[in-house]
């Protein structure tokens, strides 16, 4: 668009011929009132507070809403004069006086001086400014609200009294209402759970986490408005860089690469599975993550250990080895549990007046500083009881003033068994290998050992690798361990797989397996015996066929062989019976 040069203040600018007054005057720095402006929605005026006086070419001189009024070329605007203060002022006290004292009015008042309205304050929080219609119209696409009547009668129609289709319940025109007279809640008072409490604000686009690989925003369009609706470009609108496209589809590409490093980490134990400790049933029993999740500052709760009913809680059990060094689930221990455990207690003493209960088998305060650090908490209060606890129920009548729930355990310092009355119960489950790892390791040709996790190659002298070549093995997806060591095993891994790409050229064994097509029927029984995944089948030439750089030589496939048309190389009957007779002659 042709730019047109403007005068505002007494300062030449340019400006696009045809745009509005306010953004211009706002890019200069200029603070303007507005109360109904909102820069991807038609600017509708409502409020009037952003008036400025202009004169145009004719030099006729008018006061005007600098947010719906177009820029031409030769015009000069005051944008503070007393003229424009005094109309400001007007317009602010016309509408005080039909709305309740709202903080947005209030902080608008003081800016202009004005206190009390002449004619006293109103009772509406509704302030029409149409800001909620319009985007929910322009932007969302949704149609779900509308003005009815006209006058001082005019007021906003919604589809939240009763089933509506066309309400998405995105919650645009919650965030977007200057005086919260729009607000989300959940139907019937129901609370929300802790187990919905997220890391971060519930939006479309996001980051998955901090250390993402590649670290860059994505959409989830179960959220997004635009896939809902088909209308909010806003992302695409702000986007810089014009890295935003709605029509990308999901695909699927293959890579051939050299070596591959696992590093599918773990999954936590359900603990409803743990009766006794009446997760899910039971309110205010969370999770070891959950809590996390609660007590980080980006979350819904903004940081605050709170309860399901918002109080802050008097008192917190955390119970270590939540299916962990258990023979009825998993024997092994999760070793980060007791260090994490420690922390929570130190987060709780540090925001709130809780007192705080540990309840261990044994604490492994194994790694560097991690006995100082439980000193530390010794120091700051915190009851460290030796026994596991066994049982959450909820609190008697005689005992609810302690806390609403009991946590029952065996002291077995002191030789007596225990009931604790708290508030909050935290887990620490069990770091448990994903329910899909088998399949994960028939892919790739790596072993899963009897607790699930990948085994590997030898536990002193290759701890990354696995027992196929160019494949190894990075953090928790090998064993539970903390952050220092998956670090540690994540950077050995990388290095193992840079040695086999710098090389070129990687040595094989002389030994393999071969087949003889003539003799092969296809029937794929070697292709279920290989444990390293080195026979495929040929669909063109219906027989198998093994790839010599995975194939360790170890004979399964030729034992398992109906045919007898699998052999091992430098391994053929006639050479081992050629050996025997040179050993026996």
């Amino acid at each position: 668009m042709a730019t047109v040069k403007i005068r505002i203040d007494g300062q030449q600018v340019e400006a696009e011929e045809g745009s509005f007054l306010l953004p211009a005057i706002q890019e200069m720095g200029v603070e303007i009132p507005t109360l109904c402006y909102y820069k991807y929605a038609t600017p509708y005026a409502a409020c009037r507070m952003c008036v400025v006086e202009i004169w145009d070419k004719r030099k006729k001189n008018k006061v005007v809403t600098a947010c719906n009024y177009p820029i031409a070329e030769g015009l000069e605007v005051l944008t503070h004069s007393p003229r424009v203060v005094a109309a400001r002022r007007t317009n602010l006290e016309m509408l005080m006086s039909r709305c309740a004292p709202m903080p947005v009015l209030q902080e608008m008042g003081k800016k202009l001086g004005i206190e009390e309205p002449r004619w006293g304050w109103g009772t509406d929080t509704c302030i029409l400014c149409g800001l909620c219609v319009r985007v929910c119209d322009e932007i969302v696409g949704a149609r779900a609200l509308g003005f009815a009547s006209r006058g001082a009668d005019r007021y906003v129609t919604t589809a939240f009294d009763g089933e509506a289709d066309s309400c998405i319940l995105c919650g645009a025109c919650a965030s977007i209402c200057p005086t919260e007279h729009i607000q989300l809640e959940e139907a019937d008072g129901r609370k929300i759970i802790h187990d919905e409490v997220t890391l971060g604000p519930n939006s479309a686009i996001s980051v998955p986490f901090r250390q993402a690989v590649p670290n860059v925003p994505r959409i989830d369009p179960e959220y997004c408005i635009h896939f809902r609706t088909g209308g909010c470009t806003v992302c695409s609108q702000v986007c810089p860089k014009d890295c935003i496209h709605y029509d990308e589809q999901e695909k699927t590409e293959e890579i051939e690469v050299g070596t591959i490093v696992l590093a599918t980490g773990f999954q936590d134990l359900d603990p409803e599975i743990l009766k006794p400790y009446g997760y899910g049933k039971i309110p205010n029993v969370i999770t070891a993550m959950e809590f996390e999740r609660m007590n980080n500052a980006a979350g819904s709760t903004g940081g605050k250990i709170q309860l399901q009913n918002g109080a802050e809680p008097r008192s917190i059990a955390i119970l270590h080895c939540i299916g962990s060094r258990d023979e009825r689930h998993h024997p092994y221990c999760s070793r980060v549990c007791c260090m994490y455990g420690l922390k929570f207690a130190h987060l709780v003493k540090e925001k709130t007046e809780a007192e705080v209960y540990q309840l261990y088998i044994d604490l492994r305060a194994f790694g560097k500083g991690y006995e100082e650090f439980y000193q530390r908490i010794l120091s700051e209060g915190v009851n460290v009881i030796r026994g596991k606890g066994t049982e959450v129920v909820r609190a008697g009548r005689g005992r609810a003033e302690e806390g609403d729930l009991l946590v029952r355990c065996e002291d077995t310092l002191a030789g007596v068994f225990r009931e604790i009355p708290v508030d909050m119960v935290i887990l620490c489950t069990a770091l448990e290998a994903h329910s899909d790892a088998k399949e994960t390791g028939r892919k790739f040709g790596v072993s899963i050992g009897a607790d699930g996790w990948f085994i590997e190659r030898h536990p002193k002298l290759g701890p990354v690798s696995t027992a196929t070549d160019g494949v190894f093995l990075a953090g928790v997806c090998q064993g539970p361990k903390d952050i220092p060591d998956t670090v540690a095993q994540g950077g050995a891994a990388a290095a193992e797989a840079m040695s086999l790409m710098i090389r070129g050229e990687v040595e094989m064994d002389a030994a393999c397996a071969v087949i003889d097509e003539e003799k092969c029927c296809g029937c794929r029984l070697c292709n279920d015996l290989c444990a390293y995944s080195a026979i495929t089948f040929d669909e063109e030439k219906e027989v198998s066929v093994v790839n010599e750089a995975l194939c360790k030589a170890c004979g399964t496939c030729v034992a398992g062989c109906p045919s007898g048309s699998i052999k091992g190389l430098h391994f053929t009957d006639p050479q081992i019976y050629a050996e025997i007779e040179g050993i026996l002659s």
